[in-house]
């Protein structure tokens, strides 16, 4: 099991951990949660090794296997399937034993080495790695393709792909939903569910943890409070308990209070005086009860817009995508994503905008933005329409050089210029208070965007949001570096906002809370999705059967036409056909095409085939027969000179079946080809 006992742990000058101690269980699933800053990633730091206690013990089982996300991204041309497949550490090792092995001619080495091999799952390492991407999102186009040339977001999903292909007996994950949308978020919370290991997640999505924790660590003012439960039995027990706190100390108060009344009265009176002495003694020895600080929470409002143009905008034939790049040929069309929208945007409407990553979410909602031109039909905006944007990336919308009050300074400007100020203070001792009212006190007014941490740039686009009285909110995952207070507050705002919102997210409680109603980007079109997010949840599941489906429809169609073009280039039957049933029936190293001339085949041909066919199963049951024989004597562990052959063998063996399953393969096919000719 984990224990800490007294640990501190200090970063700098700041304790994050003063005289902490906790236990976890071998298995146990918890959520790490606590305020952005309270040492969330410091923690998982210490129990990684990579930092070590000021003060006390902390132990992590040193046989425990440990997985956690990398947090660079990976620049690399292994293609996806074998950079996930790295992950898996202890086959990687295993294979680097085995060719070490076979260099030289120690036999119990490579006996050893086999066995290793074997046990480290080599036979379905591929198979494991590309259900993990597939899960998480990609393409079944997309397994073999350079990792360099995928987007920062869908590198980071490989990453999380690679932490999980490793074997661990403990998985540190640390916001691992940031990245993902709803129908991936769905998958991993079923892969964790079955995982057996014990996992610590910090994540401040609400539904994810209740859905996958059973145990809340809870971080706050250097103390480490475990709870047992998920995250909205840890809610509700911390509030009992706060309640419980507050009762005792306002008890106190009521104690206090009387004693000194007591010894105020009666201190001066000698018949008293010795009653008045008892009691100053006993408030003296009083352990005093700390008052309640309610932790600051966060809370803004958004101002009431100065208008609000009913309708906001007014789609017709729009198309959303890319104009094709600057050293395109001249007349390259653009890269249209979503076509053919024809809607309006009303004032009031709550909108969430769902669909799975990849379908033109963000490219929608930059085109409202301004950020992309329309690339076919026509947007037109109500009379006074003002937009608050919040960008997935924030920087595209911050400068990493410059500090929260240039910011706000820019922007004064750029109003200014555009004549949009709608009469907010704009002196600088303005901007800091307003800036103090997102709890950027202080030095960090004048601290650089690029140094700060993703929680306080996502609050800096909120404040300057905010300061702009926008009357449409266009907010493409506002959450993702957000702690859960500041979602809750966020989410109080925008019920509270009199305009529009246009909001995509893969938080679910968020969606819940604000949208009554929701647009579906699916197929290259936008369309309302009539039901809850419960209903869309059930349709990914289903949109995700489908795909696989039609992967599979398509894989089977490219390996009918592969064969009949294989068949149509090879020489006649008479040539060849002998021979490929001797090589078949004896090594697997036989033709890799059907035989036979252009047009329908002959009965004859037809017949060699068969035959063919017949010899290959043969052979494939005569070797799954030795291999069978062989996998029992390397159960009784024979001598290390005995195993090495054996196991020698056995690799043979496989790499011969498996040539054979897919000659047997071709063969089906011109087969049944042939018969429906």
């Amino acid at each position: 099991m984990i224990t800490l006992k007294n640990v501190t742990l200090r970063r700098s000058a700041k304790v994050l951990l003063d005289g902490a101690s906790m236990t976890l269980n071998p298995g146990e699933k918890v959520g790490l949660v606590g305020r952005n800053g309270a040492g969330k990633s410091s923690l998982f730091a210490l129990l990684n090794g990579s930092l070590h206690e000021d003060a006390g013990e902390c132990y992590v089982p040193p046989q425990w296997r440990m997985g956690q996300v990398a947090q660079d991204m990976p620049e690399t041309e292994q293609s996806a399937t074998e950079f996930v497949l790295e992950g898996d550490t202890t086959l990687v090792a295993a294979r680097a034993e085995v060719t070490a092995a076979e260099a030289t001619d120690d036999y119990d080495r490579m006996a050893h080495a086999y066995m290793a091999l074997q046990d480290a799952g080599e036979h379905d390492a591929a198979a494991r790695a590309q259900a993990l991407i597939l899960g998480l999102g990609f393409k079944t186009i997309e397994l073999a393709r350079p990792v360099n040339s995928f987007s920062g977001g869908w590198r980071m999903r490989l990453q999380l792909a690679r932490a999980l292909m490793c074997p661990s007996d403990l998985l540190l994950l640390d916001e691992p939903t940031n990245h993902l949308d709803l129908d991936a978020l769905v998958w991993l919370e079923a892969w964790l569910k079955r995982y057996e290991g014990t996992l610590i997640v910090i994540s401040h999505d609400r539904e994810f943890l209740d859905a996958v924790t059973q145990v809340t660590l809870h971080m706050d003012s250097a103390k480490l409070v475990r709870y047992g439960g998920n995250y909205s039995k840890f809610e509700d027990m911390r509030a009992e308990q706060m309640e419980l706190q507050q009762n005792a100390y306002a008890k106190q108060q009521d104690k206090i209070a009387h004693l000194q009344k007591f010894i105020a009265r009666f201190k001066a009176k000698a018949s008293k005086a010795k009653q008045a002495q008892s009691r100053v003694k006993a408030l003296d020895r009083m352990e005093k009860l700390a008052p309640l600080l309610s932790e600051a929470d966060f809370s803004f409002e958004f101002k009431e817009p100065a208008n609000l143009p009913n309708p906001m905008l007014s789609m017709q034939g729009a198309s959303f995508g890319y104009p094709p790049p600057e050293d395109a040929a001249l007349g390259t069309p653009p890269v249209v994503i979503v076509r053919n929208v024809s809607r309006s945007v009303l004032a009031g409407q709550r909108i969430g905008i769902l669909g799975a990553n990849g379908q033109g979410k963000s490219t929608v909602v930059k085109t409202i933005a301004r950020a992309l031109a329309v690339q076919g039909g026509e947007i037109t905006e109500g009379k006074g329409l003002n937009i608050g944007y919040f960008a997935q990336q924030e920087l595209d919308v911050l400068r990493p050089q410059d500090n929260p009050l240039e910011h706000m300074i820019g922007l004064v400007r750029q109003l200014t210029a555009l004549g949009k100020l709608q009469g907010q203070a704009t002196r600088e001792q303005d901007l800091r208070s307003f800036l103090g009212t997102f709890n950027f006190n202080g030095d960090m007014v004048k601290q650089t965007v690029g140094s700060m941490s993703g929680g306080e740039k996502a609050r800096l686009v909120l404040c300057m949001i905010v300061w702009q009285r926008p009357n449409l909110l266009l907010l493409d995952e506002p959450t993702n570096h957000l702690d859960l207070a500041t979602r809750e507050a966020l989410g109080m705002a925008l019920n509270e906002f009199e305009g529009t919102v246009m909001l995509v997210s893969h938080d679910r409680a968020l969606l819940r809370s604000v949208c009554d109603e929701f647009w579906m980007v699916s197929r290259g079109g936008v369309a309302p999705f009539d039901g809850d997010l419960d209903d869309y949840q059930r349709y990914l599941l289903d949109e995700a059967k489908r795909q696989r489906e039609a992967a599979r429809d398509e894989a089977k169609v490219a390996s009918k036409s592969e064969v009949r073009a294989a068949a149509v280039q090879t020489t006649p039957a008479s040539a060849n056909a002998g021979a490929v049933a001797a090589q078949s029936a004896s090594s697997a190293k036989g033709s890799t095409h059907a035989a036979g001339p252009v047009g329908a085949p002959s009965s004859e041909q037809r017949k060699r085939w068969q035959k063919e066919l017949q010899s290959v199963e043969a052979r494939i049951h005569v070797l799954q027969e030795e291999a069978a024989t062989i996998e029992t004597r390397l159960a009784a562990l024979p001598n290390p000179a005995d195993i090495a052959e054996l196991a020698k063998r056995l690799h043979t063996l496989n790499s011969e079946r498996e040539q054979l399953e897919e000659r047997w393969l071709e063969l089906s096919v011109v087969a049944e080809d042939a018969t429906a000719r």
